[in-house]
């Protein structure tokens, strides 16, 4: 039978699979949502990918289906492009130097620049840090198997 370091190391896994089954579930459903929100954006034809693959790499984890490379390229995409976010005119770094970190979330119109472009370069750090966890879980399972 299993002794008692088995046995804590079975229900550590079941918390494990547990805690990354409700972490992909909510953040596919946070991800669709977010996607949806973008037809009236100035750029829907860029936003709504972005938020889509996010969404399908967390339904597949989901599943019990983890794609490494996939969230590599992802996390890849998702963190160039926030960099860019984060340094461009009117970006993110401009929000917090120039405008004194000024409230993002009060009114759901940008009004300015540097509002959109900075919930912008949130949203993709939040794409990229779920793709994360994903991805080092994945290794980790994989690297258990063997």
């Amino acid at each position: 039978m299993f002794n008692s370091t088995d046995e804590l190391r079975m229900k550590r896994l079941y918390f494990y699979i547990a805690v990354m089954k409700i972490l992909n579930i909510t953040f596919c459903i946070l991800f669709t949502i977010s996607a949806a929100l973008q037809y009236n954006d100035p750029d829907p034809w860029l936003w709504i990918p972005i938020y889509l693959y996010g969404a399908v790499l967390c339904w597949l984890a989901f599943r019990g289906k983890y794609y490494p490379r996939a969230c590599l390229l992802g996390i890849g995409t998702y963190v160039l492009y926030g960099l860019y976010k984060l340094l461009e005119k009117d970006g993110a770094w401009d929000w917090l130097t120039k405008h004194h970190a000024e409230n993002i979330a009060a009114a759901m119109k940008a009004e300015t620049p540097w509002i959109e472009d900075t919930r912008e370069f949130f949203g993709l750090l939040i794409l990229a840090g779920v793709l994360a966890v994903n991805y080092l879980y994945a290794k980790r399972k994989a690297k258990s198997r063997t």
